[in-house]
């Protein structure tokens, strides 16, 4: 479960107050910060808060590693009103229990929230569905009468299809294969030994067993892109297979929250 107020963040009269954003994915933490007219004035970049990925104490780091980027260019006494923290990975109330105790110190009032939260706020009133594909990959929605749904959002083990990683692994899977000769033979080797600066496909091995940063995987997906377009079959159906899968977590959510088929479905994409 997760928190999510949807009345919006109003900035104050005061020109010191400041409002913080972080957008936290598997791959990577942005941090934006805004001043009371609404207008950016620093933003900062690190890796994965995704705790389930990466652990706590790295995802916190990187949390704070993003903001601090973001705040360089104020005094370091300037105090922050509001933040609004949409973090992936955040489904459970033991999430939320963990993180908000380290995280509180970052503004007087502190939203923590699923990262497909920040996504749904774009829409018009928040109704919609929101379509994250980085390295996981989850649909949230919400129609007019407030009711909330989801699909997807299951990990790298247990779903997280049409995502960056699952592009990643299957892709990696398509290359030993043909490497062994045991599958058909496809560019998508050729790519990954090329993108991963490898002499041999048996230095795969070692890149997937042990490094467990699983957005060095799914930075495959451009590779599979790239033969996609090249015209590689394997490729190209992995990208169909992703496509599928993203299609029916949207439908799926849809369905759960009673949008209709004739009406126009708000919707919003997010890259990861």
């Amino acid at each position: 479960m997760t928190m999510y107020d949807d009345t919006p963040l109003q900035a104050t009269t005061s020109a010191e107050s400041y409002y913080l954003g972080v957008d936290g994915g598997g791959s990577k933490t942005l941090a934006v910060l805004v001043n009371a007219q609404g207008e950016e004035v620093g933003r900062g970049l690190a890796g994965s808060s995704n705790y389930t990925g990466v652990g706590l104490e790295s995802a916190v780091s990187n949390i704070y590693a993003a903001v601090q980027q973001a705040r360089n260019v104020l005094d370091p006494h300037s105090p922050i009103a509001k933040a609004w923290l949409g973090i992936s990975g955040l489904d459970r109330p033991a999430d939320h229990a963990a993180l908000i105790p380290l995280l509180k110190d970052l503004a007087a009032t502190v939203y923590l929230t699923n990262d497909g939260e920040l996504g749904l706020s774009v829409l018009p009133d928040a109704v919609g569905v929101v379509l994250i594909a980085g390295t996981g990959s989850i649909a949230l929605g919400r129609n007019a009468r407030g009711l909330t749904g989801r699909a997807g959002g299951w990990g790298y083990l247990l779903g997280d299809e049409g995502s960056g990683y699952a592009l990643g692994i299957q892709a990696l899977q398509a290359a030993v294969r043909a490497a062994d000769g045991r599958g058909p033979s496809t560019i998508l080797l050729e790519r990954i030994l090329q993108f991963w600066q490898f002499q041999q496909p048996e230095e795969l091995i070692g890149a997937v067993y042990l490094n467990t940063d699983k957005a060095q995987i799914a930075r495959l997906s451009t590779c599979v892109l790239q033969a996609e377009r090249d015209g590689d079959a394997l490729a190209s159906a992995i990208v169909q297979n992703a496509i599928t899968e993203l299609v029916l977590v949207v439908r799926t959510v849809a369905a759960k929250l009673d949008f209709t088929v004739e009406q126009a479905l708000p919707w919003h994409w997010v890259e990861d």
